[in-house]
């Protein structure tokens, strides 16, 4: 399965993807408001954790490629978890620092959002970042998801987190910009 746009094609990752996206997931740059850069088996282990989403869920991340060439840009994606004990669907973009600030999480999102709504039916759509990652609360407030609250993120060094949504209503109802 792939989702396409103007200039990006994100696809599921298979097996033989394990190690290809080492060289984004490690990048002290494009990881700055993660914990810390992943080593080549976390690299690995994020990949290959998606697999079974793919048959559980019916989605789970992407590998993001430019279409104009092929260049693998980033990861992207939806996964289910709980937070607080409440079901989230996760939306989450990672793109390389080199192509950061041409828009590709903004269009990679944005259609994320549409498959989450159109095809897989999904009652709503979260997002959380670091409070200080300008760029990513940006995406989200771009594609029509709203600050719902702050909380401090056991999973990323316990730091001030922003949580934005959008649920399916709200989405059909044009309130997307773009």
């Amino acid at each position: 399965m792939t989702i396409e746009t103007e200039r990006l094609c994100m696809r599921r990752y298979t097996a033989g993807d394990a190690g290809i996206m080492t060289p984004i997931l490690s990048d002290p740059v494009t990881m700055k408001f993660w914990p810390q850069p992943f080593t080549e088996e976390e690299a690995r282990t994020w990949v290959l954790r998606n697999l079974p989403l793919y048959e559980q869920d019916g989605y789970g991340r992407y590998l993001v490629t430019r279409r104009s060439d092929g260049a693998i840009i980033g990861d992207c994606g939806i996964i289910h978890r709980l937070r607080d004990e409440r079901s989230e669907h996760d939306l989450g973009y990672i793109i390389h620092h080199p192509c950061q600030g041409n828009g590709y999480a903004t269009e990679a999102a944005r259609a994320l959002l549409r498959h989450a709504f159109e095809d897989l039916e999904l009652p709503h759509v979260s997002a959380n970042m670091a409070h200080d990652n300008e760029r990513s609360r940006h995406v989200a407030e771009k594609i029509g998801m709203r600050l719902v609250r702050e909380f401090f993120n056991e999973r990323n060094r316990g730091i001030r987190t922003f949580l934005y949504t959008i649920d399916r209503n709200e989405w059909s109802s044009g309130q997307v910009i773009g």
